[in-house]
Formats: C-alpha cells, sequence, structure tokens
C-alpha cells in the first residue's frame, strides 16, 4: 500500500496486480505504464516486464503479475481510509482469474475499517463475475469513460450489486451527450495529463457539472490536465469541487 496518494480522490492505493493491456483511446498516455517502467527500474518485480518501450516511451506488454503477498495488506493497517485498488492496473482484466479476484473482495470484506474504490475499463467482464462476488458494504464500484462511445460501461456498471456506484470521466477526450446518471453515485471528471496530454474542453466538463446538480449526483473536478497540472489547477468557475457519495458522509459524520 501506499499512504498519502497523489490522487485527489482518495487516501491510498492497494496494488494486488501488476501489468495491464492498452484498450480503448483513454489508456494511450495512461500514467500507470511510466510508474510501471520506474518501479521496474527500481527493482521491484511486480513491475518485470510489464512494458516495454516504443515511439520512445513505455507502454504495456500486456503482462500481468498476481502479488500475492499483498492480498493481505490491508488487514495490517489498522486506522480505516480510503483505498484506491489497483491504481497501476484492472482488478477485472480477463488474465486475472476469478480465484483472485474472489481473495480480493474477501480482503476488502474483513478489513471494514476501509472503504474500497474499484475502478475498470472492462465493464462486460465486471458484470460478467459480479454474481459470484460477496459485495460488502465498504467496496465503491467504478468504471472509466473517456467520450461518449464508451458509454455503454455505464449500463454494466449500474447491474452491479455494489452499494455505491461512481464514474471516472478522465481523462475526457470527448464530450457526453445529455448524460443520464440514474443508479450513479458519485461522478469523477478531467482532463489528461503528463506528456502528450490531449485538450479538455471546458464545455465538456460544466455540461457533466450541470447534469450532477440537476440529478442530484455528488461531483468531484479533478483538473484540467495539461503537461503540467499543477500550473493548470483544478478550480472550476471559481472554486473547487470536491462531493463525495451522500452514504460515505453519512459514516464520516
Amino acid at each position: 500500500m501506499a499512504i498519502g496518494s497523489s490522487i485527489e480522490w482518495t487516501e491510498a492505493t492497494w496494488n494486488p496486480v501488476g501489468g495491464c493491456s492498452i484498450l480503448s483511446p483513454g489508456c494511450t498516455n495512461c500514467y500507470a505504464m511510466r510508474m510501471a517502467k520506474r518501479l521496474e527500474a527500481m527493482g521491484q518485480e511486480k513491475y518485470a516486464g510489464t512494458t516495454r518501450v516504443s515511439g520512445g516511451r513505455p507502454k504495456w506488454t500486456g503482462k500481468i503479475i498476481l502479488d500475492e503477498k499483498s492480498v493481505g495488506l490491508p488487514k495490517l493497517w489498522k486506522k480505516g481510509r480510503l483505498v484506491f485498488v489497483n491504481s497501476m492496473s484492472d482488478l477485472f482484466h480477463d488474465d486475472v482469474p476469478l480465484e483472485f479476484i474472489v481473495k480480493i473482495f474477501d480482503t476488502m470484506r474483513e478489513t471494514p475499517q476501509h472503504t474500497y474504490q474499484i475502478l475498470t475499463k472492462r465493464a462486460e467482464r465486471l458484470q460478467e463475475v459480479a454474481r459470484f462476488l460477496h459485495w460488502p458494504q465498504n467496496v465503491w464500484m467504478g468504471v472509466s469513460v473517456e467520450n461518449q462511445d464508451y458509454w455503454w460501461r455505464v449500463k454494466h456498471l449500474v447491474e452491479t450489486p455494489a452499494k455505491v456506484k461512481f464514474l471516472s470521466l478522465e481523462p475526457l477526450i470527448g464530450g457526453l451527450v445529455d448524460p443520464d446518471f440514474t443508479g450513479i453515485d458519485w461522478v469523477i471528471a478531467g482532463g489528461e495529463s503528463g506528456p502528450g496530454a490531449r485538450p479538455v474542453d471546458a464545455g465538456w466538463i460544466r455540461a457533466i457539472r450541470d447534469a450532477c446538480i440537476e440529478q442530484e449526483v455528488a461531483f468531484h473536478f479533478k483538473q484540467w490536465g495539461g503537461s503540467n497540472k499543477k500550473a493548470t489547477g483544478r478550480v472550476l468557475d471559481h472554486r473547487t469541487w470536491d462531493e463525495m457519495p451522500s452514504s460515505y458522509l453519512q459514516v464520516s459524520a
């Protein structure tokens, strides 16, 4: 685990899986590819061979490494935190066996002091295996959607038994057409950051924000992004937007 995550909407990360593969346009500039390359160079076996350099930058090779030693780590972390599960991979990747996913869910169920946030682009597999999983109340399930072409992922998410369902509309590389957030508890939106970042249109962000307000869905604006995300910041219309799902606020009160 890593305490004090730089990701604005979580507090810690837990990565029992290493490696991934490019699936859709939102993956093109994934920060995890760059980070995995660095971690491999630092001697972390979990990321050995998971990336290769192509076109002058690291890209996923498709190799998946299951880190059995990390499965029980949250049990050692006594203080409750928001924990982003697999910030460096995708728990629902086709090459992650169902048996391993079950182990991760067992750990989450056995550590109710934490709130777990899982994010996937593989929404079809998520729905396929959801019925084989025991969904504890402290698990939030989300899907990533980068533009209108991938809105179908939301329909698969809504069919899962997760108590809290959320969307990561980041990196947002296109606008959404009249988004319907029925069944969704939380929406995160943001532009792409890092080398080669594609620009985000402020109108896309405002349309999502306005839809969340109208539909009474918690909204979090993560960043404008760009090559230097600290310089562009995360202020939208003179304020930051850090709303959280109502169920989380009730527990934290």
